[in-house]
C-alpha cells in the first residue's frame, strides 16, 4: 500500500494514521535531488506509516517514492508530520563487527580523559550496559 504525504495531515485528522512511522534504509530508486554520487551512495531512508492497521509506503505527489539521504532532514520531515517517535531499520548495511579486544581499544581511544586522572578501565560488556539488576542490601 502506499500513501502521498500531502494525504497525511487528511489521514491524522481523521484519525486514521497511526501513532508511529518506521524508517528503513532502501535502494535509492531515482538519482539527482542533492544526493551526489548514486554509485558512492546507493543508500538512502524511506518511510512507512500505518493507515488503518495497514502498511503503507510515502510516496511523493509526483508519484515516486520519498527518499531522504540525511536523517537530520528526515527527523525535521518526521516531526512536521506529527510523528513523535518512530521505529528505525538498516537490514542492507552490515554492522561493524569488532572482537572484544578491538572494541576495549576503541572505547579507550574515544574515551575523554583529563590531565591528573587515570584512564578508566572499561567494564566487560555487556554487564556495562546491561546490568539491569538493583543492588538490594
Amino acid at each position: 500500500m502506499t500513501t502521498t504525504q500531502a494525504d497525511l495531515p487528511f489521514l491524522r485528522g481523521a484519525g486514521r494514521l497511526g501513532e508511529y512511522a518506521v524508517v528503513y534504509r532502501v535502494y535509492r530508486q531515482h538519482a539527482g535531488g542533492g544526493f551526489g554520487d548514486q554509485e558512492k551512495h546507493p543508500y538512502a531512508w524511506g518511510v512507512l506509516v500505518y493507515i488503518d492497521g495497514q502498511v503503507a509506503r510515502v510516496y511523493s505527489a509526483r508519484g515516486l517514492p520519498r527518499e531522504w539521504s540525511d536523517l537530520t532532514r528526515l527527523e525535521k520531515w518526521m516531526r512536521s508530520q506529527g510523528f513523535w517517535y518512530w521505529w528505525m531499520r538498516n537490514d542492507l548495511e552490515p554492522l561493524l563487527e569488532m572482537s572484544p579486544d578491538e572494541t576495549a581499544e576503541a572505547m579507550a581511544a574515544s574515551a575523554p580523559s583529563q590531565p591528573g586522572l587515570p584512564a578508566a578501565e572499561p567494564a566487560p560488556w555487556p554487564a556495562q550496559m546491561f546490568n539491569l539488576s538493583p543492588e538490594i542490601g
